[in-house]
């Protein structure tokens, strides 16, 4: 990935941008020609908005207007900046490194790791998942002595996190923000940035929250990165959110060459703090603003972009657009209203009966849900039917136990003050340790202000965790530093073979 933030040199560009114009349609090679002042590319499904990006950074590096550390290129998923960093190494013909390219979330992590001390982070510090957010938040509310059913982990962590999503630190919130979860939201907000400045971590909202806060606070590293960043480019712009529009707003302030792409007719994420508004008001937030459609389809018939373009014809706040194609008609969208969820599965699991016995093999079937739930009586009336499926994007790999747990080890073997991961582990695999001990070190780290492995460690010295309990944790407490020994000496893949082994 391009996404170094030092200055290096590469080969030099090919004289030759105009041959990256061959095989656009006219408004893609616009998109990409266009490359001074804010642009706004309304990109519709299939339209070859991936194209245009790549295409738009070569151009500018072989046009000699910046070189590869001076563009900034973001997009939604690291599979999407994997893609893009493909193809930008067989259009050049050489990966263009010291290229700011990847997720918001990713560039935050670099950005965090070069300016730690300005945001009040050590190295090696922690990104907490969503497990441990809400282990955390619970920790809070019990603290607090709230109800754990009003105030649940799950919810509260969401509250929070919207309030990051809006780039709005505990001090920055309003009243009425103050006064959300019945009064203890700022009372919370301010109580749990305490608690990870004390473990050294942040979650996925600080990863944007603290570089804007940076940014805005330090003007000279402000005008560093403004300086710098000649090219803005980013993906899936209705996607944004509150904190990543001012971060770009920010970091565009200098040279305002910002190119965002999207489409707002693909908005869905503003259950999670998206603001489908940031790319409805661009032209009104960047003066001078242009607007390029891409309107031609090469993805689908012309008649699912008709159906397509009559259902979304009725959201009234849209870019107007219509996606057109020189594909064939193609079959006609059908459309089945059926009593409930069982039905629904049980006339899909016929028609894909129906269709393996005619031309088709179940190779070419594909069943699309709106939630991961709903896969639930499709696959009960697939098993019934004996009818051969596989689900796609079920858990992924980081979010199974096993995985989360080794991690956690790994966590404490690096990190000895990281007490949310061993608070994960301390009974994985069961060492009879019960909620009387728990307490019992809970109760000295917090009375001494120190981590939980440091209490365990003076607990056990002193005698005041006996029995099997006693025995498991000093086996644990022995492991770790035989572990952190090994790291020192072997490669991370054999220290992750013997916590495997070992625990």
């Amino acid at each position: 990935m391009f996404d170094s933030f030092a200055l290096t040199d590469s080969p030099p560009s090919p004289a030759n941008p105009a041959a990256l114009l061959e095989g656009l349609n006219p408004e893609q090679g616009m998109a990409v020609e266009c490359t001074e002042g804010p642009l706004l590319v309304l990109a519709g499904a299939g339209t070859g908005k991936t194209r245009v990006l790549t295409h738009r950074v070569a151009y500018i590096l072989q046009s000699g207007l910046a070189r590869p550390e001076e563009i900034l290129a973001v997009t939604f998923t690291n599979k999407a900046a994997k893609e893009m960093a493909e193809r930008m190494d067989e259009i050049l013909g050489y990966p263009p490194h010291g290229m700011w390219l990847g997720t918001f979330h990713r560039l935050g992590v670099r950005f965090l790791r070069n300016h730690m001390e300005l945001a009040g982070l050590k190295s090696g510090f922690v990104i907490l998942d969503s497990d441990d957010q809400q282990r955390l938040m619970g920790q809070i509310v019990n603290d607090m002595n709230l109800d754990t059913k009003v105030f649940a982990p799950r919810l509260v962590a969401h509250v929070i996190s919207r309030f990051k999503d809006e780039a709005k630190a505990p001090e920055d919130l309003n009243g009425d923000e103050d006064a959300n979860l019945s009064g203890y939201a700022g009372k919370i907000y301010k109580e749990y940035q305490a608690r990870l400045s004390a473990l050294n971590a942040v979650d996925f909202g600080d990863l944007l929250l603290m570089p804007l806060k940076v940014l805005l606070k330090y003007p000279e590293v402000r005008t560093k990165y403004q300086n710098q960043l000649k090219y803005i480019l980013v993906d899936e712009y209705q996607d944004t959110n509150g904190v990543q529009y001012q971060w770009l707003k920010c970091l565009a302030a200098a040279h305002k060459n910002i190119c965002v792409v999207g489409d707002d007719d693909q908005s869905i994420y503003g259950w999670r703090g998206a603001k489908v508004g940031n790319i409805l008001s661009f032209e009104r937030d960047f003066d001078g603003a242009k607007v390029v459609r891409l309107e031609q389809n090469y993805r689908s018939t012309a008649h699912i972009l008709a159906a397509a373009n009559a259902v979304i014809a009725n959201n009234k706040t849209r870019h107007e657009k219509a996606l057109w194609t020189q594909a064939a008609n193609g079959e006609r969208v059908e459309v089945h209203a059926l009593m409930d969820d069982r039905e629904e599965a049980r006339t899909v699991a016929e028609r894909c009966a129906r269709e393996a016995r005619g031309a088709r093999s179940f190779n070419d079937l594909a069943v699309l849900v709106r939630t991961a739930a709903q896969t639930r009586p499709l696959e009960e009336q697939f098993i019934k039917a004996g009818l051969p499926y596989v689900v796609v994007g079920g858990l992924k790999f980081y979010d199974r136990k096993e995985i989360k747990d080794l991690l956690a080890y790994l966590r404490v073997i690096s990190n000895d003050v990281d007490t949310l991961a061993l608070q994960r582990i301390i009974n994985v695999p069961k060492r009879g340790v019960g909620d009387a001990t728990l307490k019992l070190i809970d109760d000295r780290s917090r009375a001494e202000g120190t981590s939980w492995l440091m209490a365990l460690r003076e607990l056990l010295g002193e005698g005041g965790i006996s029995g099997k309990a006693g025995r498991e944790l000093a086996g644990l407490v022995a492991s770790f530093d035989t572990w952190r020994m090994v790291l020192q000496m072997e490669a991370p893949e054999t220290l992750a073979e013997r916590v495997l082994e070992e625990s």
